[in-house]
């Protein structure tokens, strides 16, 4: 059984479950001596060495997890707890096996993996107080999470439309000024056909002038 619990902020204590299998070698008996002595480096080898005679070992896998975890080799530790749950044969075994999983993936900050081994736990293990608790309090961070996610993304998808809008306004003002630019009030559109007016009477006058002068020459004396 459990002699600890997770709190969310501090983990005061670990959970070490020695397991005595009647058939457990001399390797992960030497492990768990280490262990005692918390030579977590020398428990750690004699873990290993006794899964490379018998890899499927819940005991070694699952002693091997709490040697790294003390180590706060967390990630480690996370997958030799989901190799003891996958090999164990007995309940309480898979049930700790959970457990121990859930703690060290809080510690690595990865609530939903948390969640997923406490939650498993508690199929195993309806009445573990300690699971149930520290599931309450992960699915209330989770949450927590997940709101602040929601802010975040509304403050971004908010930052975007702002952008969308500005460039929109950036576009329409050259389009505006252009626009002022062709538009030529009733007094101006007056003065250029004046103009027109003007410049077209000085060019029939001027053909007016020249053909007036043609003909007064004399015609050419052979």
């Amino acid at each position: 059984m459990k002699n600890c619990s997770y709190i969310f902020i501090l983990l005061s204590a670990f959970c070490s479950l020695t397991l005595n299998a009647q058939n457990e070698n001399a390797a992960i008996r030497r492990g768990n001596r280490y262990y005692k002595e918390q030579k977590f480096d020398e428990s750690q080898k004699q873990y290993q060495q006794a899964l490379q005679q018998s890899p499927g070992s819940a005991a070694a896998n699952y002693n091997l997890g709490n040697a790294q975890f003390r180590k706060n080799s967390f990630e480690d530790a996370a997958k030799s707890y989901d190799d003891a749950s996958a090999h164990a044969e007995d309940k309480d075994v898979k049930e700790e096996s959970f457990y121990n999983k859930g703690v060290a993936s809080i510690k690595q900050k990865k609530l939903d993996q948390s969640i997923a081994a406490w939650k498993n736990a508690l199929k195993l293990n309806p009445s573990d107080e300690e699971a149930r608790d520290n599931l309450q309090k992960a699915l209330t961070e989770q949450k927590k999470d997940q709101q602040q996610q929601q802010k975040d993304n509304k403050k971004q998808q908010d930052k975007k439309q702002d952008n969308k809008d500005q460039q929109k306004q950036d576009q329409k003002q050259p389009q505006q000024q252009q626009q002022q630019k062709s538009r030529l009030t009733k007094q101006q559109v007056e003065q250029l056909l004046k103009a027109l007016q003007q410049k077209e009477k000085d060019v029939q006058d001027k053909m007016n002038q020249n053909k007036m002068k043609t003909l007064s020459q004399p015609e050419k004396d052979w």
